[in-house]
């Protein structure tokens, strides 16, 4: 692929990453907030991992995923986060053009991967609450892992498709992305030749990518919802509400923005406003998945304070 991208490359040698703002005192302040986020992110979500590796009762199919989750958030992260604090303290505030090719695919490889882990792990939930005698029998370790590497798989390749079509044209000047990384719709803006196949093919494989995991997800929910409305138990009702509530939050802060982002025609991005949705789902959405999804499950906090011996959890 390098080799392909180096012979289509124009006079552009780097690119400049224009940011949030240029005023100094603003910069420090985002410093500060995004330095929070990221190291939080780092901690919440590499403590998750941490927890049900060393717990062995948290060794189950959902636990398995939470902890993929967990470490795809912490490389989503890091892939943009570092160089935006660095750029918000520093005057330089460039990227080579392998460096904005490397980012973009990395960045797109673990985006799309978590966007298909949310459908596994809906399927998950799924199998858990209307087929719960059977869950172990179905969601089997071998199974787990082989939905995995298929999430990365897609990933994978349909990254590479992202990028190479991006980075086929021509980028002969002005260099300067408006944007606090090297995001598709941003970079393609600054391209010296036609970008209406991108926007059809950015169409396509946003409707692949997110459309295609969103339905699943919604099929798995109305399946889910409709035996929860079967269960006797009012304290049964609630804590299945409850869990699924706290899984559509996610992914509905994931997937709503960066289907807006990727399945917008480029004339019609604007450049604000996708720096803004792009905090959702890369920084924010990561920084809250904890949050979310593990740290208020009991199972969770009941194995951080054994590990920890802090106490006795509450019931």
């Amino acid at each position: 692929m390098q080799d392909f991208l180096w012979e289509n490359q124009s006079s552009v040698s780097e690119f400049i990453l224009l940011g949030f703002s240029k005023d100094s005192q603003i910069n420090a302040i985002l410093f500060n907030i995004f330095l929070f986020l990221y190291l939080s992110t780092l901690v919440g979500n590499g403590l998750i991992v941490s927890i049900i590796h060393l717990d062995s009762r948290l060794h189950t199919p959902m636990y398995f995923f939470l902890s993929v989750l967990s470490l795809l958030d912490m490389s989503y992260v890091t892939t943009t986060v570092p160089q935006m604090l660095v750029h918000l303290v520093c005057q330089k505030k460039t990227i080579s053009y392998v460096g904005c090719v490397a980012q973009m695919y990395l960045f797109l490889v673990l985006g799309i991967t978590e966007g298909w882990l949310f459908s596994v792990m809906a399927y998950d939930r799924y199998v858990a609450i209307c087929y719960p005698l059977r869950y172990k029998v179905i969601m089997s370790p071998w199974l787990c892992g082989a939905m995995v590497v298929f999430c990365g798989l897609w990933g994978v390749s349909c990254s590479l498709v992202y990028t190479v079509f991006t980075m086929r044209l021509p980028y002969c000047g002005p260099n300067e992305i408006n944007h606090f990384f090297c995001e598709v719709p941003a970079v393609l803006k600054l391209a010296c030749a036609d970008t209406s196949l991108n926007d059809q093919v950015d169409f396509i494989l946003g409707f692949i990518l997110l459309l295609v995991p969103l339905s699943f997800i919604l099929t798995s929910y109305i399946r889910i919802f409709a035996t929860i409305l079967r269960i006797r138990s009012a304290q049964g009702r609630l804590k299945a509400f409850s869990t699924c509530a706290s899984y559509i939050t996610v992914v509905t802060m994931f997937c709503g923005p960066a289907m807006f982002m990727y399945m917008n025609p480029g004339a019609n991005a604007s450049p604000e406003r996708d720096k803004k949705l792009a905090l959702f789902y890369n920084v924010i959405s990561a920084f809250l998945n904890p949050i979310i999804y593990s740290l208020r499950n009991k199972d969770v906090k009941r194995a951080f304070l054994k590990l920890t011996g802090w106490g006795r959890p509450t019931e």
